[in-house]
């Protein structure tokens, strides 16, 4: 793996018209295989873009062959593995982890707890090295999703994404494939919960969305 990195900056001022925190389910209009059957935490939207990361896509490799200090807080959210975050920069590396508090509030004393994401789930800062007290279960990310200006609300015109409201549990989950063994099985509690039916049961679209990856 390559540079250690908190989340890209963020593509400008927030554009507002999708539930914060956000959370994108593929829906089977999207035959891109870097997305099709996806989950994503989309971490900033903005004027100048998106950028997101693909919360079900576990790697072969996990951290504690990869960042070994991290090994034991990745065991407290499994799979204990590196997740591919997106085809953009896959040489990057974004953690996301929880607090053993709860929510963050205001700055705490460790380095490594970043801006909050959602409820106790923060961007980590994995350059501070990891301190028990304060952090929990980590997840780390390779690479991430980014979309250009305009993008992501066109996808969204076009039916690619159900956007829903992101819970921590949903960020730190552990994904279908873990028990199906399909590395691209969608999170059917996410479907069924919070899309409020079976993505799988809708007609597919004559012609697919393909997403055109940007760096955001």
């Amino acid at each position: 793996m390559g540079d250690t990195a908190s989340a890209p900056e963020p593509p400008g001022e927030p554009a507002g018209d999708l539930p914060a925190p956000k959370l994108l389910v593929a829906s089977p209009r999207l035959v891109d295989p870097n997305f099709e059957r996806s989950v994503v935490l989309l971490l900033d939207d903005g004027s100048d873009g998106a950028v997101g990361l693909v919360l079900n896509r576990p790697l072969p490799a996990e951290v504690a062959d990869i960042l070994e200090p991290w090994g034991d807080h990745a065991e407290l959210a499994p799979p204990a593995n590196v997740f591919r975050g997106g085809p953009v920069a896959p040489d990057t590396i974004i953690a996301l982890g929880r607090c053993r508090d709860g929510p963050r509030t205001e700055p705490g004393p460790a380095r490594v707890l970043g801006r909050q994401v959602v409820g106790p789930v923060v961007l980590v800062d994995l350059t501070a090295g990891p301190d028990p007290e304060v952090l929990g279960g980590v997840r780390i990310f390779a690479g991430y999703a980014g979309w250009s200006a305009g993008q992501l609300r066109q996808e969204l015109e076009e039916g690619a994404w159900f956007p829903v409201a992101a819970e921590p549990d949903d960020v730190l989950a552990r994904p279908a494939a873990r028990d199906t063994g399909d590395p691209g099985a969608q999170d059917q509690r996410l479907l069924a919960g919070k899309v409020g039916h079976d993505a799988h049961d809708l007609p597919r679209a004559d012609r697919g969305i393909h997403h055109q990856a940007h760096p955001g």
